[in-house]
């Protein structure tokens, strides 16, 4: 057996805990295993959930537990399912593996045929590992799919956002409530909408039911930050933008009256946020989450915008 393994990408985390059962379908989820390293650190109490019993074939399991004992055993891939301590030093060695507020670590690791979506928690009490397991060749073409992102359209189709797989979106209800939604991507035409039984929507259904009840919709795209720092045309101050809210908030109390655009950069710089997110933070929060000017990917390093590229048809002279 010939296995690799690397961090996971964001994109990837999305299938280090459970899912759906429409998306386990399309991804050939197998099961997955719980461990436990137990209150001293020094156990190994595993439990395993079937997902889709007819994937859990002889094959898999011989395969699966030679996994499991390099997982536990070989230092090549950390040997984490060792110990409690082994664990958080595996995990204290590949930061970049972080999530969820750094209380989470996520990691990948793939054999020919499956591939092993690992959930690393060594700040929990318990439940300290989870791994789950999925046909590789079925995780890889959904995945594929996922990467268009997920539509959002009027009634009549046509389209009025897009977001990446497991992004949110705010619901605006007509009662001024606002629900703040984790969006799944399942195909080109369907998408769940939060969590519980009736989350899964055709998007023009999804369209439709909005537009019925008066609601409206807008992104919360995870490649803008909750907040940063910038200027407005029509004001000199310094300001703050917080991410899915209309309008801006003084920034006095921090700025003590200074209003360079090299306090804004040092404040954006602080929080690790790019000119290109302040573009998008800025257009999102005074023309609306909605428009395309509010996605960071229009801008390029300095925060301009990206000029769009235009097909060459063939009739240049």
């Amino acid at each position: 057996m010939e296995l690799t393994m690397r961090t996971a990408t964001p994109a990837e985390r999305l299938y280090t805990t459970g899912q759906s059962m429409q998306i386990e379908g399309q991804t050939g989820c197998i099961g997955h295993l719980r461990a436990d390293m137990g209150e001293d650190g020094q156990g190994s109490f595993r439990t395993w959930k079937d997902h889709r019993q007819n994937l859990n074939t002889e094959e898999f399991q011989l395969e699966f537990e030679s996994v499991l004992n390099a997982l536990m055993s070989d230092e090549q891939y950390g040997a984490f399912l060792k110990s409690g301590a082994d664990l958080a030093g595996f995990c204290l060695e590949h930061p970049e593996s972080s999530f969820n507020d750094g209380f989470a670590f996520g990691f990948r690791a793939d054999t020919a045929q499956y591939s092993y979506l690992i959930r690393l928690q060594p700040y929990k009490a318990d439940e300290h590992a989870f791994i789950y397991c999925y046909r590789r060749d079925w995780l890889e073409s959904h995945m594929k799919q996922a990467k268009k992102g997920i539509r959002f359209i009027t009634p009549n189709y046509k389209e009025k956002f897009r977001i990446a797989d497991g992004d949110k979106v705010r619901i605006r209800c007509w009662d001024g409530r606002e629900l703040d939604m984790i969006c799944r991507y399942i195909d080109d035409c369907h998408v769940e909408v939060g969590n519980g039984v009736d989350n899964l929507f055709h998007i023009c259904q999804f369209a439709e039911l909005m537009e019925r009840n008066g609601n409206s919709v807008i992104p919360l795209r995870n490649s803008l930050p909750l907040i940063c720092y910038g200027k407005v045309p029509d004001k000199r101050a310094i300001v703050m933008f917080e991410r899915g809210f209309d309008g801006y908030r003084s920034a006095s109390a921090i700025t003590k009256g200074r209003t360079s655009q090299k306090l804004v950069d040092e404040l954006n710089g602080e929080l690790g946020v790019t000119k290109a997110q302040v573009a998008a933070m800025l257009a999102g929060a005074t023309q609306g989450w909605a428009t395309p000017a509010a996605d960071p990917k229009n801008y390029d390093e300095q925060g301009q915008p990206i000029k769009p590229r235009h097909r060459d048809r063939g009739d240049a002279r």
